[in-house]
């Protein structure tokens, strides 16, 4: 049972576009007196409806294109999620070059067969011993590590109760995870509370992100957990836009929430934001971690991380610990971001990490507001439904912690111009 609970919609996605299956059709016979038909399509014509699929998204300003970025650009990059602008660190670069030399260019097999290296063991550890937690599991992404804990931790006697915006990741995790799911509104604990306490099955687990990928606000950690505690129930944190941002040093904001080692709280982060590599990890109890290990079929099943992107996270960690102000200037330059275009006139989100989001009037406004911004040598994310769970376009900015003042400058200056010629209209000041 699926009880999603949808925010209104001010932009209309066409009904084609949606991904959503009401029901089970019988093939070949007639369901409430629906006769469904069984011709059978010439071989060419099997993928037609992807056509039709297309022509709709086009038609909508939804149709999406893969953007190969050269090895050095002179564009001013708010687009990535590089937020600590570690990516291009020599020290994180040079690591994981070294580790491919020594280890080879790839795992070559599964974590449980020959995937696992001495750098995935001392990443693992690193991460539990930075973020205050018992134990860590490294996994090939961060959206194998989301898929991975919610399948391992929920089943058929299991209910979840999500937020609303959690992240995509998130989402499938439920739908794969064969419990019952209900979606509670954006940020409302007494939501969570209710749904925990009137559930039809003995386990139950929370999930939400901790900063939310497309505006950028922070989840009520502490509220939730508590309100988990109350009803016998697990929290699943995804902390991905939190670490390296978020907290004492950048640990995290389920660091920050004090719940690091709390019994009943997994967390989830990604190696590809903050630590500027690649991978994902799971954190928390040492029970859990071992379950994973055990249960966790995107742990099972999927090739090991590649040793150079373990490497690059180690080193990327190391240098977290050695300047600890980084994550500091990241939610500063975010802050700055979202003050000047607020006082521009724009709707402007209210930044507690490095994601500030400022929306437009519709997806053809937001993609032709970010084409404006790349012809002036400015990158920056172009959010469009189905990617922002209200359905309102915005052009998503990801500050970095090597920005400087003419770069926030130059930046507020041609998303403003831009902005204008787009038809992005501001608010009056």
């Amino acid at each position: 049972m699926d009880r999603r609970v949808h925010a209104q919609r001010p932009q209309v996605v066409p009904p084609e576009l949606e991904e959503v299956h009401a029901g089970t059709v019988t093939v070949g016979c007639d369901t409430a007196g629906v006769s469904v038909s069984t011709g059978v399509s010439a071989p060419e014509s099997v993928f037609d409806w992807i056509d039709t699929r297309a022509e709709a998204r086009a038609k909508a300003g939804l149709a999406r294109q893969v953007r190969p970025r050269p090895a050095d650009s002179t564009d001013l990059d708010l687009a990535s999620n590089d937020y600590l602008g570690l990516a291009r660190d020599k020290r994180v670069a040079g690591a994981a070059a070294a580790a491919s030399l020594r280890w080879g260019a790839g795992s070559t097999g599964s974590r449980l067969v020959t995937g696992s290296t001495e750098l995935h063991t001392e990443l693992e550890y690193e991460l539990a011993n930075f973020c205050g937690t018992q134990s860590a599991l490294v996994f090939s992404s961060g959206y194998a590590a989301n898929l991975g804990v919610l399948t391992a931790l929920s089943g058929p006697g299991t209910a979840i109760v999500a937020d609303q915006h959690i992240h995509a990741s998130l989402i499938d995790g439920t739908r794969l995870s064969k419990a019952d799911v209900v979606v509670a509104g954006h940020c409302d604990v007494p939501k969570v509370a209710h749904a925990l306490a009137t559930r039809g099955k003995r386990r139950a687990l929370v999930v939400t992100d901790s900063v939310f990928s497309v505006d950028g606000d922070l989840a009520p950690l502490a509220e939730l957990a508590a309100t988990c505690g109350e009803h016998g129930s697990a929290l699943v944190v995804d902390d991905a836009h939190g670490l390296g941002v978020v907290g004492e040093g950048g640990r995290g904001a389920v660091h920050a929430a004090g719940l690091a080692k709390a019994p009943d709280v997994v967390t989830t982060v990604t190696l590809s934001k903050s630590l500027g590599a690649m991978g994902g990890a799971v954190l928390g109890p040492s029970r859990v971690i071992k379950h994973l290990v055990d249960t966790a079929r995107t742990f099972i099943f999927d090739t090991g991380l590649a040793p150079s992107s373990a490497a690059a996270a180690l080193a990327a960690l190391k240098v977290l610990r050695e300047e600890p102000d980084r994550p500091t200037r990241a939610l500063d330059v975010a802050q700055d971001l979202a003050f000047r275009l607020k006082d521009k006139g724009f709707r402007v989100s209210s930044p507690t990490a490095a994601v500030v989001s400022v929306q437009a009037p519709s997806p053809e406004a937001a993609v032709a507001w970010a084409e404006g911004c790349r012809a002036q040598g400015v990158l920056v994310g172009c959010f469009r439904p189905p990617s922002v769970p209200d359905q309102v376009s915005r052009l998503r900015l990801t500050a970095r912690a090597d920005l400087t003042e003419a770069d926030v400058e130059r930046a507020v200056r041609v998303i403003s111009e831009t902005g204008a010629s787009a038809g992005a209209v501001s608010r009056p000041r």
